[in-house]
């Protein structure tokens, strides 16, 4: 990886190199690989299924075209900054179309901006995509810090509301006076925090992930409440597995992380139930959406390709870890800049109006939506578009 140093001080233009030798030690590692037995259930109960991950295993050694992840990147303009002593990376593709709203989307994990380049398109240039020239964004894209292309923090403190501080320098470096932002996964919280910080110029945020519901009880009154709860107790039962491990010990899974490509790539699918079988039968033949196999390995190659997998899990003991400097302090009370909300079927949870209501003072846009789950911008790209462009529809 390379940045251009004929470039400004404060943004520098990026781009992408992957020597060829950092790809044939790729293809060796998974190439050598040592496989456990096979699970004892017939379920992913135990974890990522064998069948899958040597499924994943041999489209990545013999089909899957490993140059796709520099091609794709830097098919966008990408660039640099440093911000709060951490290099910041981020895609910037403004919009043909006059007044368009500047936008800036955050991903999450075990995401990164990857997962949300099918939306460019769709937000940029939205008279290509079925919506109307007045619906166009100026899109940002930063990488979190330690994830990705963006530098590793060297010191502790790099949690959502220092994120949160950064992404609002970084827009007032780009010149934006008026903007919005969104986010899901890690990405929600990042959004959360600058609605709550209230930067200047920041008009609006939406969200497909209610930060609050994870830091609490919420209501459970109606049938809906009481299911949704439900979920997030089955999720904090079984299915939350790698977010204690990367909020305690992040170090520790680390070390797999950096030495095994099977490793990384078994850890970041297994994720919430409904996003694991939709990984696993994109690599059975049956893609759900814009979760492909291909799309799937793009993601997963660019953690390898950077050496970010223990950075990335070290943001989770920033955000959520008990022995972190944010877990002392209390989370800023909500403003009331406008909020919207979409929820999709497949979330860890779905979201019921009433809560987001009850967590925030200011809800100008909810929709429930009929297809999506998680990893709604990557799965549904066309569909999620339209979403943000609704939610922001009412602040142009």
């Amino acid at each position: 990886m390379s940045t251009d140093t004929q470039a400004s001080a404060d943004i520098r233009p990026f781009h992408v190199d992957v020597p060829e030798e950092k790809l044939d030690e790729l293809r060796q590692r998974i190439g050598a690989t040592r496989w456990p037995s096979k699970e004892l259930v017939g379920d992913r109960s135990q974890g990522v299924q064998r069948e899958t991950l040597q499924t994943l295993a041999r489209y990545w050694l013999d089909e899957y075209d490993s140059g796709r992840v520099e091609a794709r990147l830097n098919a966008l303009p990408q660039f640099v900054t440093e911000i709060d002593g951490a290099d910041v990376h981020f895609i910037h593709v403004k919009s043909s179309h006059e007044n368009a709203l500047p936008l800036i989307m955050t991903h999450g994990w075990p995401g990164s901006v990857i997962e949300l380049i099918d939306s460019v398109g769709p937000l940029t240039d939205p008279t290509a995509h079925g919506g109307g020239a007045e619906d166009a964004f100026h899109l940002v894209l930063p990488s979190l810090p330690g994830y990705g292309l963006s530098g590793e923090p060297v010191e502790i403190g790099w949690d959502l509301g220092r994120t949160a501080q950064a992404w609002a320098e970084l827009m007032r470096r780009l010149r934006y006076t008026r903007y919005v932002a969104q986010g899901g996964d890690v990405g929600a919280g990042v959004t959360d925090a600058m609605s709550r910080q209230a930067p200047e110029g920041l008009i609006g945020i939406h969200t497909n992930l209610l930060v609050p519901a994870l830091n609490g009880p919420m209501p459970t009154d109606t049938d809906e409440e009481r299911a949704s709860a439900a979920q997030i107790a089955t999720f904090g039962k079984s299915g939350n597995g790698y977010f204690v491990e990367m909020a305690t010990r992040p170090q520790t899974i680390g070390y797999a992380l950096l030495d095994s490509p099977i490793a990384l790539a078994a850890w970041m699918i297994d994720h919430d139930t409904d996003a694991y079988y939709k990984i696993a039968s994109a690599f059975g033949g049956q893609p759900s959406g814009n979760l492909t196999r291909d799309h799937i390995l793009d993601n997963i190659t660019l953690y390898w390709l950077t050496g970010t997998g223990a950075s990335a899990a070290r943001s989770y003991w920033e955000a959520y870890g008990p022995d972190a400097p944010a877990a002392s302090q209390q989370p800023l009370p909500a403003t009331a800049i406008p909020f919207g909300f979409t929820t999709f079927p497949g979330e860890i949870w779905r979201t019921p109006r009433s809560w987001v209501e009850a967590s925030y003072p200011n809800v100008i846009y909810f929709n429930a939506v009929d297809k999506g789950g998680h990893f709604a911008a990557w799965e549904e790209p066309e569909l999620f578009s339209t979403e943000i462009r609704a939610a922001f529809r009412s602040l142009r």
